[in-house]
Formats: structure tokens, C-alpha cells, sequence
């Protein structure tokens, strides 16, 4: 079974087709980039999955679970995280308390929130920490670490939650080659081992077709092609609609920094 099933997902503004029957799928373990040039429609996309917006029409299911209608902490329950293309983390807190923050949230001890979370499922937040490489800094201030750790503690965050489903807005956005490649490698173990399926939306395109394992491609609101990145790559329609130019022997000209 498909961990995420959307099919003829639909969104207008007024009479602006932000998103026109899109349908894709994806797998538990597997990491689908989804891509296209700005206001292709891939941010509606993924708020719709998120629930942060409501479509007009279509399906979106986990697990065969429909995910229509409900409120984003409602999504979150069902087993699906998230990270932003900037990372959102609780600054005054350190790195392990911002991980028990969200095993309290988890867990429904909302009393204890309102208290230092420095004491609660210690060990299981260091465990956490560990997959991510950041154990060492676990009793760091968020506020005293470098953007690259940062995006790992939200990381840490998404999967303290014990996701199905992880959803990525732009995971690389604002780092260097060597730390998007890092990252990148992590959460494709991390989704490996733990067996989440993965989501993301990126612009750096040595990270999409180094990383993903499918691509689905989006332009002006619509799906114009999905597939491995092999087959992407050769895709005459996504050389002129994504990258504005023809395609260069049969392929993509593909820049290590993207358009």
C-alpha cells in the first residue's frame, strides 16, 4: 500500500488554478522531490497535504486514511511532520529541551509545558540527538548554534514525533553545497532506517537529483511529469516549462546550484 496517495488534487484562487488535477504517490522509505518554477503550484500542493489549506476537489490519503478536512496538528497526530525553509525551532531552549518539548507534546502531557521540559524521556531525546549527529551539543542554546545545526534540531524535532510521513518546505535553503549535502544524506538514512516516506520541495537541483528518488514536476499548477530522476532529466516538456531552455542532447543541463 502507498504510505501517500493524492489524486486529482485541485485548488482555485478566484479563477486562478493554482493546483489542476495533480495526482502522485508515494512510498514508506522512499524521498519524492517535488519541484517546479515559482507559482507552479507546489507550495499549495504541499499545504494541502499539511492541512494548512483546503482543496476544492480531489483525495489526499495516509495510508489509506483521508486527510481532507482536517487541521494541520490533526495531520501531525496522524504521524506526519514537518520542517520549514526556515528553521523554527525554540530559541531560549537547548537542543535537547526543543526535542522533549515536542515528546511532551507527542505524549499529550500539555500540563508540562509550562514547566522546564529538561527532565522528561531524557535518554529517549539524547537517542534522538544521536541520529542526528548532535548529541555532543545536546545542552547547547539553540540561539548559540550555526545554521547548519539548526536545521538538524528541527530535523530531530520532525522525527521525535515518530512520523510516517515527513513533509520538507525547502530543507537546504540558506546553506552551503557541503552542508546541503550533509543534511540531505541524513534524512535519506534517517528515512531508510526508520522507513518515512518523504516529501520536499527544492531549488537546489544537484540536492533534488542527487537525493530523490522520484521527481514530480509541476508548472503552472499542473503535473507535466514525474518519474526517476533519469527519466526526468530527459523530459523535453520539463527542459522548457522548468528550466526555460531545450533540452541539451536528449537531457537536462543539470547546474549544481540550479535555475
Amino acid at each position: 500500500m502507498s504510505l501517500l496517495t493524492v489524486r486529482q488534487l485541485g485548488k482555485s484562487f478566484g479563477g486562478v488554478h493554482a493546483v489542476r488535477d495533480v495526482s502522485f504517490e508515494l512510498a514508506p522509505g522512499e524521498l519524492v522531490a517535488l519541484i517546479g518554477p515559482n507559482g507552479a503550484g507546489k507550495s499549495t500542493t504541499f499545504n494541502m497535504i499539511n492541512g494548512q489549506m483546503a482543496p476544492d476537489r480531489g483525495q489526499i490519503e495516509l495510508r489509506g486514511q483521508s486527510l481532507i478536512g482536517l487541521a494541520p496538528r490533526a495531520v501531525w497526530r496522524l504521524g506526519v511532520g514537518r520542517t520549514f525553509q526556515t528553521a523554527s525551532v525554540f530559541g531560549s531552549m537547548t537542543v535537547l529541551e526543543n526535542v522533549q518539548m515536542v515528546m511532551l507534546s507527542h505524549d499529550r502531557r500539555f500540563g508540562q509545558l509550562l514547566t522546564r521540559a529538561c527532565h522528561y524521556r531524557r535518554q529517549e531525546a539524547l537517542a534522538v540527538l544521536a541520529k542526528v549527529g548532535l548529541e555532543s551539543l545536546a545542552d547547547r542554546g539553540c540561539q548559540s548554534l550555526a545554521y547548519a545545526d539548526l536545521k538538524r534540531v528541527e530535523l530531530a524535532m520532525a522525527i521525535a514525533n515518530e512520523p510516517r510521513l515527513l513533509l520538507m518546505d525547502e530543507p537546504t535553503a540558506g546553506m552551503a553545497p557541503a552542508e546541503r549535502q550533509m543534511l540531505m544524506a541524513l534524512t535519506r538514512d534517517l528515512a531508510r532506517a526508520q522507513n518515512i516516506g518523504v516529501l520536499f520541495t527544492e531549488h537546489s537541483m544537484d540536492v533534488v537529483f542527487g537525493y530523490a528518488d522520484r521527481i514530480v514536476v509541476m508548472a503552472a499548477g499542473e503535473l507535466i511529469a514525474q518519474g526517476s530522476p533519469h527519466q526526468v532529466e530527459q523530459d523535453r516538456a520539463v527542459a522548457q516549462a522548468y528550466f526555460g531552455r531545450s533540452a541539451v542532447s536528449g537531457g537536462l543541463a543539470i547546474s549544481a546550484e540550479g535555475p
